[in-house]
């Protein structure tokens, strides 16, 4: 079956969301957007994704627990998990990793943890919008591990990429997909960094609901299930 998803949009708990990436928001937004399919990609942390996995509940929005991890390079790396368990496994290794630096809302703003009915119910404290000790590699075996699948972010952008970082995405590393925000560049990526031989996915980045993705990016899957959506991208 062929679904239209968007595997890339933060939530107010990522300092630089909007404070409107409320749980209730981005289900209704996406729902009216006719999305199949999205993912909660907070800065290191998935803690916001439960929220908005039990505003989806009783729809026909599946929405997939997830992270943006920053590696120690400065690569932004987006994690996608089958379940939660598997999530906050992942979230315990970026929280060792993530060096204890008190986040300064004055700068970064406000990081803040919210319910399935968009009640606040705290505010992180450490800053999230930094770089963990995990190389890329290792964000990589580690996202395997959990049932997971790590995809290099936004790799056409001047920063936080892993190209414009590293010049390079190493088959050593063990990705199959990757994400190009700007479509104009993908012919430039296949001929100078060969990304034609991975999967290529679209995804919005959204730190505002305007950015969600309409429909039109889609991925053809066995079923609409965690599992069939992450075994395709590992393919």
């Amino acid at each position: 079956m062929r679904i239209a998803y968007d595997f890339h949009i933060h939530t107010a708990l990522s300092p630089c969301g909007d404070g409107d990436m409320t749980p209730n928001n981005i289900v209704n937004m996406a729902t009216l957007k006719g999305l199949d399919v999205i993912a909660i990609t907070d800065h290191n942390t998935c803690g916001n994704a439960e929220a908005c996995m039990k505003c989806a509940e009783g729809g026909e929005l599946l929405v997939l627990p997830g992270m943006e991890v920053e590696t120690a390079e400065e690569c932004h790396i987006v994690c996608l998990f089958p379940n939660l368990k598997s999530a906050r496994e992942m979230e315990e290794k970026v929280r060792d990793a993530l060096p204890k630096i008190r986040n300064r809302t004055d700068i970064f703003g406000e990081q803040v943890y919210l319910d399935e009915n968009d009640e606040i119910i705290g505010y992180e404290e450490n800053m999230l919008v930094t770089a963990t000790s995990l190389s890329v590699d290792k964000v990589s075996s580690l996202a395997r591990s959990f049932g997971g699948v790590a995809i290099p972010a936004h790799i056409d952008k001047s920063s936080y990429s892993v190209i414009s970082n590293l010049g390079i995405i190493d088959d050593a590393w063990g990705f199959t997909t990757v994400e190009i925000k700007d479509l104009s560049k993908e012919k430039s990526l296949q001929e100078n960094n060969g990304t034609d031989r991975f999967r290529v996915i679209h995804s919005s980045d959204a730190h505002y609901l305007w950015d969600i993705s309409e429909r039109e990016y889609f991925l053809d899957v066995e079923s609409l299930t965690p599992e069939a959506i992450i075994n395709t991208l590992l393919r």
